[in-house]
């Protein structure tokens, strides 16, 4: 690994750290410093439904939607369902399998969420112009690709 190389993976690791920092002092300037993985949230958000309408999505789609293990996904959801954010149901023909759904609580708390997600995306990308984001998406991609399983 050069010094060029090193110096991207001390800088992506600061950027995650900082935007992490950032997003966690707006959840907690928002009264939501409990939420802790307001991604998910927002994810289930976009599944539809909840508190009575059900849909959700199940713990093994939230983990590959996160790209995280599912160990990691049911612990974020055993904090969000004791905090009453969230409600796990039997799915329909498995009971080992749950459905996740957002409360009435959790879906006041996804409104606050995107806000706090928007607030920090504004100012992680303040001063880049859209010619420079589209070419940082492009990266993002390209990278992504690249370190995906082969066969993927």
């Amino acid at each position: 690994m050069n010094n060029l190389e090193f110096e991207l993976v001390l800088l992506e690791r600061r950027l995650h750290q900082a935007r992490q920092a950032a997003l966690q002092a707006e959840l907690a300037a928002a009264g939501l410093r409990e939420v802790g993985h307001p991604m998910l949230l927002c994810i289930l958000a976009l599944s539809g439904e909840g508190d009575a309408g059900e849909k959700g999505r199940n713990q093994r789609e939230l983990a590959r939607s996160l790209n995280v293990s599912p160990a990691a996904v049911t612990a974020s959801l055993n904090s969000l369902e004791r905090k009453g954010y969230i409600r796990r149901q039997p799915e329909a023909g498995d009971a080992r399998c749950n459905r996740v759904v957002l409360t009435q609580r959790g879906k006041q708390a996804v409104e606050l969420c995107r806000a706090c997600l928007e607030r920090v995306s504004r100012r992680m990308y303040a001063g880049l112009s859209a010619q420079e984001r589209a070419v940082m998406r492009s990266c993002y991609l390209r990278m992504l690709d690249n370190l995906a399983p082969e066969g993927k």
